[in-house]
C-alpha cells in the first residue's frame, strides 16, 4: 500500500525497501479512492464558503498537485505521440520527448477543463461521490488494461509494471475498485462501470493500433479518459438524483 501511495501521489512516504511492483498494483484502486476522498473532503468544506463553480477549479487543481500531474503528463505524451506521429518509430520518439506539443497541451487542458465543468455542475454531496468513484475507477481501469493489452515496449516504467502484473493481484484490485465505487454510488455504479469500460476499451484499442500495446503514458491516458467519462455519467445522473446516502 505504501509503495502504491508513493508511486501515485506526492505525499512524502518512505519505505524501508523498494516496493514490490506485483503487490503494489493491487492497491492502485484503493489509493485512487484515498485521493478522491481527500479531494471530496476539500470540496465539501470549501463549498461552505465558496460557490461550487469556484471549488470545482480549486479541487481539480489540488488533485493535480496531489498526484504531481502524473496521469495528466501521460495523457499529454500519448496525445502528442498518437496525434503527431506518422509511424510507430516516430511515435515512440515523441513519447521520449519531455516537451509537450499542441496535441498534448490541448489534451491536458481539455481534461482539466472537462473535470472542472463536471464538478461545478454538481452539488457538494454528489461531487464527493463523483470524486471518489472517478479516481477509483480510473486506477481500476489502468491496472485492468495491464492484463488486457500487451506492453508496447520492453523499456520504461510502464513496461516494468505490465511485466510485473499478475492476474491474481489485478483481479483483487479490480474487485476492490468496483466495491469502493459501489459503496459511494449505489446503483449509479452500473452506468459508471459501463462508461469506464467503454472509455478504457477505446483508449486501449487506440494505443494498441498506434503503438502495438500500452505504455506508461497510455495507461495514464486511460486513467484520465475513465475519470472524465465517469464524471460525465455522474453529471447525467446526479443532476436529477441524490446519492442514496444523502
Amino acid at each position: 500500500m505504501w509503495g502504491a501511495l508513493q508511486f501515485l501521489t506526492r505525499i512524502p512516504v518512505r519505505t524501508a525497501r523498494a516496493p514490490d511492483l506485483t503487490a503494489s498494483i493491487a492497491w492502485f484502486p484503493f489509493i485512487g479512492a484515498v485521493i478522491g476522498a481527500l479531494l471530496g473532503a476539500l470540496t465539501a468544506i470549501g463549498s461552505l464558503v465558496l460557490p461550487m463553480t469556484v471549488m470545482a477549479g480549486v479541487t481539480v487543481l489540488a488533485g493535480v498537485l496531489l498526484t504531481g500531474a502524473f496521469h495528466e503528463d501521460g495523457l499529454a505524451d500519448a496525445a502528442d505521440a498518437i496525434g503527431g506521429g506518422w509511424d510507430r518509430e516516430q511515435r515512440f520518439r515523441i513519447l521520449k520527448d519531455p516537451l509537450h506539443g499542441s496535441y498534448g497541451v490541448a489534451a491536458m487542458s481539455g481534461s482539466i477543463l472537462l473535470r472542472i465543468l463536471c464538478l461545478g455542475a454538481l452539488s457538494p454531496a454528489v461531487a464527493v461521490a463523483g470524486l471518489v468513484a472517478s479516481h477509483t475507477l480510473g486506477r481500476t481501469a489502468s491496472i485492468a488494461s495491464m492484463r488486457i493489452w500487451p506492453t508496447a515496449s520492453a523499456e520504461g516504467l510502464g513496461a516494468d509494471y505490465v511485466r510485473a502484473a499478475r492476474t491474481g493481484p489485478i483481479l483483487i484490485g479490480v474487485a476492490v475498485g468496483i466495491a469502493l465505487s459501489a459503496l459511494v454510488l449505489g446503483w449509479w455504479v452500473g452506468p459508471a462501470l459501463l462508461g469506464a469500460g467503454l472509455a478504457a476499451g477505446v483508449m486501449g484499442f487506440i494505443s494498441w493500433r498506434a503503438l502495438g500495446g500500452v505504455t506508461g503514458d497510455t495507461l495514464g491516458a486511460i486513467e484520465q479518459a475513465v475519470e472524465i467519462v465517469v464524471l460525465l455519467v455522474i453529471v447525467a445522473i446526479g443532476t436529477r438524483h441524490n446519492p442514496y446516502w444523502n
